[in-house]
């Protein structure tokens, strides 16, 4: 069951809501604010350390001396964390793998900032959303 109510805007907020809009596809208001107040609250759900899920993406040399070692070796260490993983080949040099993980925000920022920081590691993302009910 969805429950109605009302905002009121300033016309120049309203203007960027809009603009807003459009650059996203919204079909109209309503899902818009709904997905704002999702995000807010995943958002406020990360930062008070609840549970999340991650994708976390790394493209990196494989030619760099121990790296496939060492992330190897760090998703070993944390297996209860660790859900899944997948390995593709972008080039000759470059590989990416996308790890998926589940736990508290915490320790999965803290692991993910370890395999980010890893020095073969070119480009390295991490994006959660919570674990709620609905």
């Amino acid at each position: 069951m969805t429950e109605r109510f009302s905002v009121s805007l300033e016309p120049d907020l309203l203007k960027e809501f809009a603009a807003f809009l459009r650059r996203h596809g919204y079909r109209n208001r309503s899902e818009a604010v709904r997905d704002l107040i999702r995000r807010a609250l995943i958002n406020d759900h990360w930062q008070a350390g609840g549970e999340v899920v991650g994708v976390l993406t790394l493209v990196y040399d494989h030619h760099q001396r121990d790296v496939q070692d060492r992330l190897t070796a760090i998703q070993h260490d944390n297996l209860g964390l660790i859900v899944s993983s997948t390995h593709v080949h972008l080039s000759h040099d470059s590989c990416l793998e996308v790890i998926i993980l589940r736990g508290r925000a915490r320790r999965v920022r803290k692991v993910s900032d370890s395999l980010i920081s890893l020095p073969a590691v070119q480009d390295g993302h991490l994006v959660v959303t919570a674990l709620t009910s609905g």
